[in-house]
């Protein structure tokens, strides 16, 4: 089921990871809490897996998880609306980009904000020192056409409809409100990437508060997964959690460095998923102990297949 729904395509989602991922988790949740929640890629897998059906979707950035619940709640008003921006723009499509960019930008209406993400370059979130967003157009393309914006945000909304909380608070906020049979995907801002010029926003999070917070929830024995740190062929990025948390770590590919490729060089990304220690003796798909490392060769995903329901093969 690589095939999902989504209606974003925005820079860090592991809309590709998501089967690899999920086949670490539960095979049933009571609900699933995303902290970082983002575009949500991991609640529409476990939605269309039907591992969950109970969601908590959280993100500071507070237009996009508005965005998120009118394209989960009503995806026919979102649909409307990208539809009569999408064909706005056909006179000049540079300058009707950096006008609806003011108007976001003056309004943080989420509606605005769906076209910008179309549209801006690689997909990807940038905002000056005074919050404001300022990422440029891509001059390649006009965005997603409407047709098919409509088609993903009626399949994201046909998983998660009435099954989600919306809510925009700091992730420790969120952690502190963990009920038993909850289960925690957290996927904060890339280390190296992110950094700290607007709390409201892409604000990096402090490395020894989040070490912190996961501590407390080894002590509430809570199960979650993290997505956090990585390569790019021998360097890293980001720093590794402490081992005296007793997080499983496994590596995953995920593909060559598009970048790399472009200066001649063969050169492999990574990102690190790490699991609880209450998620080894649970009921997972496959058997976590036997992973540290997962390729996108052919033989490590015809393994994977073997051990668990899920096809391992994301993109």
């Amino acid at each position: 089921m690589s095939n999902l729904p989504h209606f974003i395509q925005y820079q860090g989602s592991k809309r590709n990871l998501a089967n690899y991922i999920l086949q670490f988790l539960p095979q049933r949740i009571n609900r699933l809490v995303e902290p970082f929640a983002g575009t949500a890629a991991i609640s529409v897998a476990a939605a269309a897996h039907q591992i969950a059906q109970d969601f908590w979707l959280n993100d500071l950035n507070k237009p996009l998880i508005e965005l998120l619940e009118l394209a989960i709640e009503s995806p026919d008003d979102i649909a409307d609306f990208y539809l009569k921006l999408w064909n706005e723009q056909h006179d000049d499509s540079i300058a009707h980009y950096f006008e609806v960019r003011s108007k976001f930008n003056k309004t943080n209406n989420p509606k605005t904000f769906l076209y910008l993400l179309t549209r801006c370059v690689k997909g990807s979130v940038r905002y000056n020192s005074e919050g404001l967003f300022n990422q440029s157009p891509d001059k390649r393309r006009k965005g997603t056409r409407p047709e098919r914006m409509k088609k993903n945000i009626l399949g994201v909304s046909s998983l998660l409809k009435s099954k989600c909380k919306f809510t925009s608070l700091d992730y420790r906020e969120v952690l502190s409100q963990i009920q038993d049979g909850d289960f925690i995907y957290m996927d904060p801002p890339y280390q190296g990437v992110c950094g700290n010029r607007d709390s409201r926003y892409l604000s990096g999070i402090n490395f020894d508060d989040f070490v912190l917070e996961l501590e407390r929830l080894n002590q509430k024995g809570a199960a979650f997964a993290i997505s956090y740190d990585g390569r790019l062929g021998d360097k890293a990025f980001g720093k590794v959690l402490p081992s005296d948390l007793n997080l499983k770590r496994i590596e995953i590919e995920t593909g060559r460095s598009s970048q790399s490729t472009l200066l001649g060089k063969e050169e492999i990304t990574t990102e690190s998923l790490y699991l609880s220690s209450g998620l080894s003796g649970n009921s997972t798909s496959i058997r976590i102990k036997d992973f540290n490392y997962i390729s996108n060769k052919s033989e490590q995903l015809t393994l994977l297949e073997k051990h668990g329901e899920f096809a391992a093969a994301a993109r």
